[in-house]
């Protein structure tokens, strides 16, 4: 079988260079300076110095409630409310599996028309597998366009005699094929116990974790620490991940240090989530209210994998968004003072790396996940986020948009 070759003519990285990539069976194959000779009959897109970078990729979504802002209302706007609106509308039999199904499936192409080739959701699976199975079906759909992983999200308690139904739930969906265990320790009566439970079931089905963990804003409250002891502790063998982590941020800086250095030492990579955590956490703090951001800073200094998501988009936990990683970037400059480099780095190859994808760099024999934007600078596409972009998949155009505007002057 021949080599499936591709030509991304006179791109602009990020460093300023102007070169053509050439890409052979997906694959980074050479970086040259822009105009010099390659095989003229090599398929190509001319790209007229626009930005080329490391595709994005959303390492925490919620697609099964994704697009249902309209139909859900946060009456409250916290996470309490927002929590008990969605219980509410699955107990009333809001949603169907094809709506389910067909609203994943919208999301998901949103992503991918923003810039997105991978994303790992989490999807509520204490009423049983059928959002799985639906978000399961849209991930279908997508097959060849975009990496999906889904998360089993249990309901809460998981631990006790009372949790037995919820237990029951995830090895079913386990059995099912979510490729990571979920769950809220912070939520649960017994924290800890719910985190044991969560590394022995993973542990035994061969596949990571990745968990919600301090989603609120009270100090006294520390979780994450209690996962990266039991993670070292009992020597688990797979992925672990950590959403939000928000009161990390509300510690002192030697707090801070000890609990990023355990962190760093568990392997642990960490997601802070600022669209969905801006928007529901501080609403009983009118004077000085938090940002309920997790320390970044802390995590970075300690060599903490840190990739950050939007979390949800357009439900009760998030009204906005737009499926496009440049906003959470641009929330990591403004909110979580983050350069815009590193912001960038943070949602593309940080998070597929979280995501235990191989690198997208562009250089010599990485994935040719890529996406162009009609930008100067990483700065300047993520404070504009102009819709004029390219993605790439395995070297191969998988999505496009262009973006026109106009002055109609008078007279």
């Amino acid at each position: 079988m021949s080599a499936m070759e591709f030509v991304l003519h006179d791109a602009t990285l990020a460093d300023g260079r102007r070169v053509d990539i050439h890409t052979v069976d997906g694959l980074v194959h050479e970086v040259r300076k822009a105009g010099r000779p390659i095989d003229g009959n090599l398929p190509g897109e001319e790209l007229g110095g626009w930005l080329v970078l490391p595709a994005m990729a959303e390492p925490h979504a919620h697609l099964d409630k994704a697009l249902t802002a309209e139909s859900v209302p946060n009456r409250t706007g916290d996470l309490r409310g927002a929590i008990d609106a969605w219980v509410s509308a699955g107990a009333a039999g809001r949603f169907s599996y094809e709506d389910t199904a067909e609203r994943a499936a919208r999301a998901m192409e949103l992503l991918l028309v923003h810039g997105v080739t991978a994303v790992r959701t989490h999807v509520n699976v204490g009423a049983g597998t059928e959002s799985l199975r639906a978000v399961q079906e849209a991930a279908l759909r997508m097959e060849g366009l975009m990496d999906v992983q889904i998360v089993a999200l249990t309901s809460n308690p998981m631990t006790g005699p009372e949790g037995r139904a919820n237990r029951a739930a995830l090895a079913a969906a386990i059995e099912a094929g979510a490729d990571l265990v979920g769950g809220c320790p912070h939520l649960d009566p017994d924290g800890p116990g719910l985190i044991s439970h969560a590394l022995e079931v993973a542990s035994e089905a061969g596949i990571g974790v990745d968990l919600h963990v301090d989603e609120i804003l009270d100090p006294s409250v520390l979780t994450v620490r209690e996962l990266a002891r039991q993670v070292i502790d009992t020597g688990f063998g797979y992925s672990v991940s950590a959403g939000h982590c928000v009161t990390l941020g509300m510690q002192q800086p030697d707090v801070q240090a000890e609990v990023a250095a355990l962190v760093a030492e568990a392997g642990i990579r960490v997601f802070p989530l600022p669209q969905t955590n801006l928007f529901l956490q501080g609403r009983d703090h009118p004077s000085a209210t938090p940002r309920g951001l997790t320390a970044i800073a802390a995590l970075h200094e300690a060599g903490v994998l840190v990739a950050a998501g939007a979390d949800n988009v357009q439900d009760p936990f998030n009204l906005v968004g737009r499926s496009d990683p440049l906003e959470t970037a641009a929330l990591l400059v403004m909110a979580g003072h983050q350069a815009p480099e590193d912001a960038y780095r943070m949602v593309s190859e940080n998070a597929r790396e979280a995501l235990g994808l191989p690198e997208s760099s562009i250089q010599p024999g990485d994935v040719a996940d890529l996406v162009a934007i009609d930008a100067p600078s990483v700065r300047a596409a993520i404070a504009d986020a102009p819709m004029s972009r390219r993605v790439f998949r395995r070297g191969v155009l998988v999505a496009s948009s262009e973006q026109q505007a106009r002055i109609h002057w008078p007279g």
